[in-house]
């Protein structure tokens, strides 16, 4: 039997594979080129999220545990792999952070993604709490943070708003 990681290859590929050819090899008319990679755009379609399941109460009262994101870590990496801009992407359009972003306080909300986001760094980079927030302040991650929330309000803004023709 092949090792779970070589397993977790070879999901993430018929995965990509099964989403080109749903989509018909590529998009057209995209907002922004990186999002022409389906593990960017879109990234958690595949993912089965319950959202009636989240308790927000229960992470600001007791903190979260990080493998219960293990989705988004591993999507997030995978962005990041392509570069900073497409991690962000992805962060992003985590349906979890969206909603609570739609349903939270600004600084409730703020305060989770900085906790994914720290942790995220100390699993995947070995960072200290200090040096996660360090690189989150940096003007990289702001500079390709502001982007993608930028070219996910286009393309959003393009989803809802209707062909002309």
């Amino acid at each position: 039997m092949a090792s779970a990681e070589k397993q977790q290859k070879r999901a993430k590929r018929a995965k990509f594979k099964a989403k080109q050819n749903r989509s018909g090899k590529s998009k057209v008319n995209v907002v922004h080129p990186v999002l022409a990679n389906p593990l960017i755009d879109e990234p958690f379609d595949d993912v089965e999220i319950d959202l009636s399941t989240f308790d927000f109460k229960d992470i600001e009262e007791n903190g979260f545990d990080p493998a219960h994101f293990d989705d988004l870590f591993q999507a997030m990496k995978v962005g990041e792999g392509i570069s900073l801009l497409a991690m962000c992407l992805v962060f992003l359009q985590y349906p979890v952070l969206e909603l609570v972003v739609a349903e939270e306080s600004e600084d409730a909300a703020t305060d989770f993604m900085m906790g994914l986001l720290i942790t995220y760094r100390g699993i995947f980079h070995d960072e200290d709490e200090e040096a996660a927030v360090n690189w989150i302040g940096g003007e990289s991650f702001q500079n390709a943070y502001n982007e993608a929330s930028i070219i996910l309000q286009k393309k959003n803004a393009r989803a809802t708003t209707p062909a002309r023709g």
